[in-house]
């Protein structure tokens, strides 16, 4: 049977909103990544047959079919197809997931999935305008109010019984860790340094070591008067872009690829539109049953930071301890750059499996409308520590 591999995951540094990608089309972001792609593997880019791409907000200078342009942007043959999917905050991930299935199905030899997000260029919201894209068979059956993520959170909190100090605890140690893991090099490998106006951009942008709860606790929480989501608890507006090389394990050893991990089981899963944040708990489940995998197998663990309350509830219900959770940080230190998150968590996640021998990770994540993805990745050759 054919598989799909990892063979390459590459990502840009992470950039605040207005930030130092903020001079960088989110096509040139994107060719950068790519560019990078194939100079570590050795790559002929002319073997790709399909760039799938994530990106959310296809508005303006995200149009016109992006992993197109960036294929094109990059250098690559004009040979090389592109396609750009949106499932939301999931689209990078989602991607990998049709990258996987194509290869599986014999239809790619070799595929590239990623994605990007230039939420400082490309607001969020900028694709709807000032239309709403909810019909009236929609509205009949929930609202015509366009659902709020913000609000969803909210409603997390209280149905799983998280405070706001719970919440900004948890916001804290995302930024412990992710500066730990930054000033440690462990994201290092894993980067593409992206020249811009001022210089080469390296390092991600968001963390912030040293807060406290007191601080976190002055500031506002906009969605509701006495609310619990604040600026601080919540993943940030970003930019950013990643991208994997994925082929078959029999491909790969024909062209001197070493796979990284094979990609063992992926799934996606609806959930309530309104609240939309809880997918990843049926997304988790689903994807446990599918693989006949153990949740005590699996040695790390990436759930998308959209916001700590997501993260939390969902460790409510699995019990997974805290270490192999986000063990590097998440979306509320590095960023969330909507498009490109998924494929961004990826290579992290790929990464820390292979620098600590860690035979199963599993990533997943809400996404607007109320869906999640979850991927479960083998690393390739290991079998010794199983959960790390």
């Amino acid at each position: 049977m054919r598989d799909a591999v990892v063979v390459a995951a590459v990502r840009s540094p992470v950039g605040k909103r207005n930030g130092s990608l903020s001079t960088v089309h989110p096509a040139d972001l994107s060719a950068h990544v790519l560019q990078e792609l194939a100079r570590r593997s050795d790559l002929d880019p002319s073997v790709v047959d399909d760039v799938v791409w994530g990106c959310v907000s296809q508005a303006g200078e995200q149009t016109f079919d992006i992993a197109r342009t960036a294929v094109l942007s990059a250098g690559w043959p004009e040979s090389v197809p592109g396609t750009t999917i949106d499932r939301q905050c999931g689209s990078s991930q989602q991607a990998i997931h049709f990258a996987a299935a194509g290869i599986v199905s014999g239809q790619y030899d070799v595929a590239v999935a990623g994605g990007v997000e230039s939420m400082s260029r490309v607001p969020m919201g900028s694709a709807a305008g000032t239309q709403s894209p909810l019909g009236e068979l929609y509205a009949k059956r929930y609202s015509p109010e366009f659902p709020s993520q913000g609000l969803g959170a909210e409603t997390i909190a209280r149905r799983w019984s998280l405070s706001r100090t719970q919440l900004d605890d948890y916001a804290l140690q995302s930024h412990a860790r992710a500066d730990n893991a930054s000033r440690g090099g462990a994201f290092s490998g894993q980067m593409v340094p992206i020249e811009t106006a001022a210089g080469a951009f390296v390092v991600d942008e968001g963390i912030r070591p040293g807060s406290t709860v007191d601080i976190l606790a002055t500031l506002k929480t906009p969605f509701l008067p006495d609310g619990r989501i604040s600026a601080g608890n919540s993943s940030q507006i970003s930019d950013g872009s990643a991208a994997l090389l994925l082929t078959t394990s029999e491909y790969a050893a024909s062209h001197g690829w070493k796979p990284l991990v094979r990609v063992h089981t992926a799934v996606v899963a609806g959930s309530e539109p309104n609240v939309m944040l809880t997918g990843p708990i049926p997304a988790t489940e689903k994807l446990l049953a599918k693989s006949g995998i153990s949740l005590s197998d699996i040695g790390a663990f990436e759930v998308n930071e959209a916001f700590a309350s997501v993260v939390l509830a969902w460790q409510s219900e699995f019990k997974v301890a805290d270490e192999l959770l986000n063990p590097l940080g998440g979306a509320i230190a590095l960023g969330h750059p909507l498009g490109g998150s998924g494929a961004r968590i990826a290579t992290t996640l790929i990464s820390h499996m292979v620098d600590n021998d860690i035979r199963y990770g599993m990533q997943t994540m809400c996404e607007g409308g109320g869906q999640a993805n979850a991927t479960l990745f083998e690393l390739v050759g290991a079998g010794t520590r199983g959960r790390g």
